[in-house]
């Protein structure tokens, strides 16, 4: 196993780490974790050197954490550090953050969580942990040692990450959604640089988006081909984030032994600068192939917004697009009903037409609006080309 600096700390952590939140289950059921391979999976993982584990209070219908504190036992808790989150969203009141840190410390079996973040922030989060000074609460578990070091999880744009960065002096890291298609969605790279900048370590989850980067593309495959040092998809992934310096963890939602033992060989080939500036190029290549093949030109400038009704227009097309790009109609299906708000999504349109003169791309964006609600919430046929 590769190790790394992990911001400020005098302590360095895998390359690899080992998100929770897909573990294997049995049947179709996410709360039924099927503890064995859990264990096996997790235990091997940690017996090869990886000493990073992220859950979360939610995953897995609350279930997560509690596998994992099974897991840990038998000596294994002190072969790793522990990070798991607070649901801001479920936080109602401030006394709501020791009910559910004490909730997390018996479910984990332990009596200090070593990261812990604020989860899913973006500015509405921020405001409430503000306004019900969470941070203060956060403190005083720090004090006592229920927690050893501060972090977030990130959701939104680049102006909220850096307000949320700036915000507070107490953070130690933060977690954010990178990986080569995503240099600008959310905290992107120019996130990533301004939190290292900043001594905070970066925690990258969602490093092969859910999966598809790990799928053999059919509008990659090709491009792959050319390259003089042949790896599998997922490979080229997660070295593309492993050759950059700022990036400190990169968490794998790992299912499988399989994908266990494929991510501990990438990971042990892993330095900062693999990638050779050819590689690079390839890389940018792929992304620039998969994303032309978005049948909605939209460059997410946000100039349509706010949209009298809600609608997040640049995430409703980004949904519709990525159809094309990752060839998944379920998964965005699935994606697009379980992640994106109700009141944001392209059914609230009203064809008011307000957006259409602010928009740089001349976009027809009322009349794509039915077409998404029908093909990603009603069922109907995708349409490449509108």
């Amino acid at each position: 196993m590769q190790y790394r600096k992990f911001g400020k700390l005098d302590w360095q952590v895998s390359a690899l780490g080992f998100g929770c939140m897909r573990l294997p289950v049995i049947g179709e059921d996410s709360g039924s974790i099927d503890q064995e391979k859990t264990s096996e999976m997790l235990r091997r993982a940690i017996d090869a050197g990886l000493n990073y584990v992220d859950s979360a209070y939610v995953y897995h219908e609350q279930k997560s954490e509690v596998a994992l504190g099974i897991t840990l036992q038998d000596g294994y808790r002190e072969k790793v550090r522990i990070a798991t989150k607070l649901p801001v969203w479920l936080v109602e009141k401030a006394d709501d953050f020791e009910r559910m840190l004490d909730e997390q410390l018996n479910r984990l079996q332990t009596d200090a969580i070593d990261f812990y973040l604020m989860h899913a922030l973006d500015k509405a989060k921020w405001q409430k942990i503000l306004d019900l000074s969470l941070l203060k609460k956060a403190e005083a578990a720090l004090a006592d040692g229920r927690i050893r070091w501060l972090g977030f999880s990130f959701h939104d744009n680049l102006e909220v990450f850096k307000q949320i960065v700036d915000g507070y002096g107490g953070w130690t890291f933060c977690q954010i959604q990178y990986n080569y298609m995503d240099i600008v969605y959310q905290a992107g790279r120019a996130g990533l640089r301004y939190a290292a900048d900043k001594g905070l370590a970066v925690v990258i989850m969602e490093p092969l988006r859910g999966g598809r980067l790990a799928a053999d593309l059919p509008a990659a495959k090709p491009l792959w081909a050319q390259a003089g040092n042949p790896r599998k998809p997922a490979d080229w992934a997660l070295q593309w984030l492993w050759s950059q310096a700022e990036v400190s963890v990169v968490l794998s939602g790992m299912s499988t032994l399989e994908q266990v033992e494929e991510n501990l060989v990438s990971a042990e080939r892993s330095r900062i600068g693999l990638l050779t500036p050819q590689e690079i190029a390839l890389v940018d290549q792929v992304r620039q192939t998969l994303t032309g093949l978005s049948p909605i030109d939209c460059t997410r400038c946000e100039y349509c917004l706010p949209c009298p009704n809600g609608v997040n227009i640049p995430r409703v097309f980004d949904y519709y697009n990525r159809v094309a790009m990752y060839d998944d109609l379920e998964g965005m299906r699935f994606q697009y009903k379980n992640f994106m708000e109700d009141e944001q999504k392209a059914e609230q349109c009203i064809q008011c037409g307000e957006c259409l003169p602010k928009c740089p791309q001349s976009l027809p964006i009322s009349d794509w609006m039915p077409v998404i609600d029908g093909v990603l919430s009603k069922g109907q046929p995708y349409q490449r080309v509108h």
